[in-house]
């Protein structure tokens, strides 16, 4: 109130009594404050007490469900006694105010300064993205199944024991009173270590790293011996369940909620607008096959392709006939009735070869070079040439004879003449 001094940006202030102190928002909205934080920090070389005030200490007035939780939080926080605190605020959250109460005469140093980046809210709104967009794929993999249940035994002990105590709860009504109490005491917990997180670390370091051992040991036996999501319907409400846990992170990684409601609202949208798109693709594509030409198009083989193209034709219509004569519809009696080799075939359908080496030396000496086809090809072809030029001689000496008759009456005629 009145007696309150108000801070500023970079003010180093310096007391020794009891006094409170409030930081009011600035309500302009700058998008380059996006990701800033008012970083105040106090500290003493004597013990002091922290203690927030809070204006609305009924939390009636909260405006959406993530300031009630924090709101009861606070009211449930109990007053800090410490030489040395920091206080994180968002650009555009709520007015802050605090009272400062020194143990002994001892002066106190409150500084102010404002971070333009804050790596924390960052990787919180970076982290929220990537999860809801990678959700579907997050519920169904088992290394990050048990790094979920890990990072749950953690920071909310007594709902991961709840959860796994599920099966002995007989009501579900109970199941579910009960986890509404755990989730309340879980998120005391993590405020709780959240403002004390440099106190426990600088000071407890070991019990610290020691429970976090525990637990996590702990956590990723329990987790393993249940196995992975199996059923569709786990694996549903485990997706939901991340992708509702990226909206907070969303909401929590930026200072302006409206920019945070934005990105939700477009998020949902782009995750709604694969199915109408989908759908788009698949009459773009049978849109383009009805109207393709369907004017054939023949493509000549050469020598080789046609031999290449033979053989590998051949090949597979005698591994499907060997299949097919192994297959129990094949009627094998009839056919081996029916067969003048029956021995021959059965070797054929067990991998032989179909023709016999006999069969392919005749063959070769028939037809290959140096054959006696071939001989008979060459020597007919010659002998039909030899024919065809003494016909021709005959032929031209016939034609010179008439070109000689038809010329010698001229000499007689010229001496008539």
């Amino acid at each position: 109130g009145k007696n309150c001094s108000v801070l500023q940006e970079m003010d180093v202030i310096q007391k020794q009594d009891e006094n409170c102190y409030c930081y009011v928002q600035n309500r302009t909205i700058h998008l380059q404050y996006l990701w800033s934080t008012l970083q105040i920090k106090v500290n003493s070389r004597e013990k002091f007490r922290f203690e927030p005030i809070l204006e609305k200490n009924n939390c009636r007035n909260s405006e959406t469900v993530f300031e009630f939780a924090a709101c009861a939080v606070q009211i449930l926080w109990k007053p800090e006694t410490c030489t040395e605190t920091f206080l994180s605020i968002k650009q555009y959250g709520e007015d802050v105010c605090f009272k400062i109460q020194p143990f002994k005469m001892e002066p106190y140093t409150v500084r102010v300064k404002r971070e333009m980046l804050d790596g924390k809210l960052l990787f919180l709104f970076v982290a929220g993205i990537f999860l809801f967009h990678f959700a579907n794929s997050l519920s169904r993999s088992a290394s990050f199944f048990y790094l979920s249940g890990i990072i749950l035994g953690a920071l909310a002990l007594l709902v991961f024991v709840l959860l796994t105590l599920k099966r002995f709860i007989p009501r579900h009504s109970t199941f579910w009173i009960l986890m509404s109490g755990s989730w309340m005491a879980s998120l005391y917990f993590i405020y709780c270590f959240k403002e004390n997180m440099q106190w426990l670390w600088s000071e407890h370091r070991n019990y610290l790293l020691g429970y976090f051992l525990a637990v996590g040991i702990t956590s990723f036996a329990i987790c393993y011996q249940h196995g992975p999501l199996t059923t569709e319907l786990s694996i549903t409400l485990f997706t939901w369940t991340l992708q509702l846990t990226a909206f907070v992170l969303i909401y929590c990684g930026v200072t302006i909620p409206q920019v945070a409601y934005a990105v939700i609202a477009v998020s949902l949208c782009s995750k709604g607008l694969c199915y109408p798109l989908g759908a788009a693709c698949h009459i773009a594509r049978k849109m383009k096959h009805h109207f393709k030409s369907n004017k054939m198009v023949f493509k000549y083989l050469t020598e080789e392709e046609y031999r290449e193209q033979g053989e590998s034709e051949t090949i597979r219509a005698l591994e499907e006939l060997r299949s097919f004569c192994r297959s129990p519809e094949f009627p094998s009696w009839i056919a081996v009735s029916k067969l003048q080799t029956p021995h021959r075939f059965a070797a054929f359908v067990l991998g032989s070869p179909h023709v016999s080496p006999a069969e392919t030396k005749a063959h070769d000496e028939q037809y290959g070079i140096g054959s006696s086809f071939l001989e008979e090809q060459l020597f007919e072809t010659r002998a039909q040439s030899e024919q065809d030029e003494p016909a021709n001689s005959i032929h031209e000496d016939e034609e010179n004879e008439s070109e000689m008759h038809t010329q010698t009456p001229f000499p007689y005629a010229t001496e008539l003449l």
